[in-house]
């Protein structure tokens, strides 16, 4: 649970990501990389954006231009050059002339990184007084990560790095989770202090601990492995999807919502789910999604920037598009793809259609195999389907074309023109019966064409 922002000091966030990132072999900026839909970078802004900080401050690399129009209206400042963490905090001096209040360095590839552990190291630093609180957390096998150096009476003295470590400190089950929290007050003085006397040539900020020695000490707070994943690579990332994908879960049942199989359903990190919902098995939410009370989402469906409103029925293996609303009550069933429509209240299209670009009224039936001929080649044209029309099976809309209300429209019709309200279209060949001929057609007789 979250404490009052008012009861701690003013808090300014840095987030570092002005690393290359050249492990996660790709064109994409590290941090630009997705983690339920939305960027690495843009977790860690949420987490902090909770707490309402008076200064958020993202520290980006010379080639930092896509990660600056992402983050935007957040600031940002450039490190010139690759001189270590410690100097990617430098790089922030300007934007934090004069600020006394906590700050907290997080690192842009930490997407797991918590609103309550931001305020535990607060609450740590609150009541210890010391100059910086590091975030630490415990494993079993600690392997690469720095370990924390803590004297007989718990005090956190040191950071070292694992492949510095003495074979004795490679026992310690206690990590660096690399997110520091320091009094704003005596941070410039203790990263002033770094040196960069190390095999890197760099000034890094784990450092700061040693030096907060003689300016009122270092603090420790131990806090969930997890919100310190750091990615690095495709299989990091590929963990972190995964345990956010669990609290998302988590939070969404927690909320009222039914999972017959959690782990099978992909959230967003914006997705919106309502009350007394029940999700199926193998169900994928996109970006954007809003789903109202009581909805009933069935097995392998796929639904991206939508509106769900309460009481509707989606699936199974159905597919809502971006900017489609769906009413309440409708009906959307097996093999339905809705795209950039708006489906009105009580409306059932149950079987095997597309609509695509399209309004359909209240209370209409669309009958299964009917599809939205919204494209021609060149543009994209609207169909409007009239409140409590009816739409016979493996009908063709060919937009843009309107449908009045109450109006019918004959199985297997080809529509090309208005239906007015209330009136009966048909549009097909008629039927032709040719007595006789499936006769002559098994015995091998007379003309088969």
């Amino acid at each position: 649970m979250t404490q009052n922002a008012s009861s701690f000091p003013p808090l300014a966030c840095v987030i570092l990501a002005a690393g290359q990132g050249t492990r996660m072999k790709s064109d994409l900026p590290k941090v630009l990389h997705p983690v339920a839909g939305a960027s690495m970078i843009s977790h860690v802004l949420a987490a902090c954006a909770v707490l309402s900080p008076t200064h958020v401050v993202v520290v980006v690399g010379p080639d930092g231009k896509e990660i600056e129009q992402v983050v935007a209206p957040v600031s940002c400042v450039v490190q010139k050059k690759p001189l270590g963490t410690g100097d990617a905090v430098k790089a922030a001096r300007k934007m934090l002339d004069g600020f006394t209040g906590d700050v907290v360095i997080l690192f842009g590839d930490g997407p797991l990184i918590t609103t309550e552990s931001i305020q535990a190291l607060q609450r740590k630093r609150q009541e210890s007084k010391a100059a910086i609180v590091v975030a630490g957390f415990r494993l079993e096998n600690p392997g690469p990560y720095g370990r924390l150096i803590t004297d007989k009476a718990g005090k956190l003295t040191g950071i070292v790095e694992a492949c510095e470590a003495t074979s004795e400190q490679k026992e310690i089950g206690l990590c660096n989770g690399g997110a520091m929290l320091f009094d704003g007050a005596r941070m410039w003085k203790l990263l002033d202090a770094l040196k960069d006397d190390n095999a890197k040539k760099e000034f890094f900020l784990t450092d700061c601990v040693a030096l907060a020695q003689k300016e009122g000490g270092a603090a420790l707070e131990v806090i969930p492995s997890d919100d310190v994943l750091g990615v690095n690579t495709r299989i990091e990332l590929a963990q972190a999807e995964k345990i956010m994908q669990r609290r998302l879960r988590e939070k969404a049942m927690l909320a009222g919502a039914t999972m017959t199989d959690p782990d099978s359903v992909f959230l967003c990190a914006d997705t919106r789910i309502g009350r007394d919902v029940t999700i199926g098995p193998n169900v994928v939410f996109g970006p954007g999604v809003e789903i109202g009370d009581r909805v009933d989402i069935r097995a392998f469906c796929a639904i991206e920037r939508a509106r769900i409103e309460a009481g509707a029925i989606v699936g199974p293996f159905a597919r809502i598009r971006p900017e489609s609303y769906i009413g309440a009550g409708v009906h959307i069933g097996n093999f339905v793809e809705i795209k950039n429509s708006r489906i009105d209240a009580g409306a059932k299209i149950n079987h095997l259609s597309y609509i695509g670009d399209a309004t359909v009224g209240e209370k209409a039936n669309i009958g299964a195999g009917t599809i939205t001929c919204n494209y021609d080649g060149f543009r994209k044209m609207r169909t409007h389907i009239g409140a409590g029309a009816f739409i016979g099976s493996n009908s063709a809309l060919v937009a843009p074309v309107a449908i009045g209300d109450g109006a019918y429209v004959g199985a297997g019709s080809v529509i090309t023109n208005e239906v007015p309200a209330g009136t009966l279209a048909v549009a097909r060949g008629r039927q032709a019966n040719i007595e006789g001929w499936a006769e002559r057609v098994r015995d091998g007789k007379g003309d088969k064409g």
